[in-house]
């Protein structure tokens, strides 16, 4: 039943999915995740052959092209994004190359890694892809998951349980590495129907970034979740959780939002900018670094208690932070940048 519910509701928003990624393609990152989502190339479950229009393709270009996520994993550095590309590199960001297989040419939108071999990355069309090797080598796991068009986070808490969110509220769970998924309802009526952003998670304790100062909170490892309401009434985008306990949200008009209580109680914390926010991290040193709309860059040196505002002059857009062991880099519609 809820999956031919989700099936007819996507039908009817198909058109409103075409118009939300032209809006947001001006306004930040869920725009570049939505755009031409609701035309991706249909794929069935487990069918390689079928999924994104086949096999990325090797490019000269690649890291100059949209790259929309970054994850460690060891020593190497990965980051994916448009075409299927997933770009690695085992030098702190110096040289970069494309993974030798990857199952789809669909734009990517996240990957995660739980250790420095095993990972997962995902995008348009509900593809999931996997690796065991470090990612220079990945297998199609899921695609169009529930006929669902686009995936915007992903997260694993061990080798086996893992979860999906997208736009419309839509959320998957997995219990056997990502080969199949089980669709579930975030939260009842219109409550549950918010764009699910980003997966912030740390131990047990998850946290979902959605729209209209909304965040859903689960203390159980993404088996069950409540909506919690934050100081803030637009749109989160992401999230981090930093090594001293505390967590950060932020999102549209230079929102950041911090916790010192595992995500019971939200900080609006003033940042200097109203430009929206789309990506952070934290540094080997513990800087934070959170980045987003024309070129705007904030820096926190006391665990997002506070921050300071600075502007590149390209003014280019950023989607997400990386953290390299020398400082970080920046990913975005001109793929891989310096700060």
């Amino acid at each position: 039943m809820l999956r031919s519910t989700i099936s007819r509701r996507l039908d009817t928003r198909r058109g409103a999915i075409r118009a939300l990624g032209s809006a947001f393609a001006v306004a930040g990152i869920c725009g570049w995740r939505l755009a031409h989502a609701a035309d991706a190339a249909p794929a069935l479950a487990g069918a390689a052959s079928s999924a994104g229009g086949g096999a990325a393709r090797k490019s000269d270009l690649a890291t100059t092209n949209l790259l929309l996520a970054g994850a460690s994993a060891g020593n190497r550095l990965i980051a994916v994004g448009e075409y299927g590309h997933v770009l690695l590199s085992d030098d702190d960001g110096a040289r970069w190359r494309q993974a030798k297989s990857v199952p789809t040419r669909t734009t990517l939108t996240a990957v995660v890694f739980i250790n420095e071999r095993t990972g997962w990355a995902v995008g348009h069309g509900g593809v999931v892809i996997g690796t065991l090797d470090g990612g220079d080598t990945w297998q199609l796991l899921a695609g169009r998951i529930d006929g669902k068009d686009a995936l915007f986070s992903v997260w694993f808490r061990d080798e086996k349980n893992g979860l999906v969110v997208g736009p419309y509220g839509y959320a998957a769970r997995s219990s056997d590495g990502g080969a199949n998924w089980t669709s579930f309802e975030i939260a009842p009526g219109e409550l549950g129907e918010r764009h699910l952003n980003q997966i912030v998670a740390r131990g047990k304790l998850a946290l979902i970034a959605a729209e209209s100062g909304i965040a859903f909170r689960s203390e159980d490892a993404g088996q069950s979740f409540k909506a919690i309401t934050l100081p803030y009434k637009g749109s989160i985008w992401g999230g981090a959780a930093l090594a001293d306990g505390a967590l950060l949200l932020w999102g549209m008009r230079g929102t950041v939002l911090r916790s010192t209580d595992e995500g019971q109680k939200w900080t609006l914390i003033s940042t200097g900018t109203d430009q929206s926010l789309a990506g952070g991290a934290q540094l080997a040193d513990g800087t934070v670094v959170v980045a987003g709309m024309n070129g705007v860059t904030l820096v926190s040196r006391n665990g997002g208690a506070s921050f300071e505002a600075q502007m590149r002059e390209d003014r280019r857009n950023t989607a997400a932070v990386l953290a390299t062991k020398r400082g970080y880099l920046l990913l975005g519609p001109a793929g891989i940048q310096s700060p």
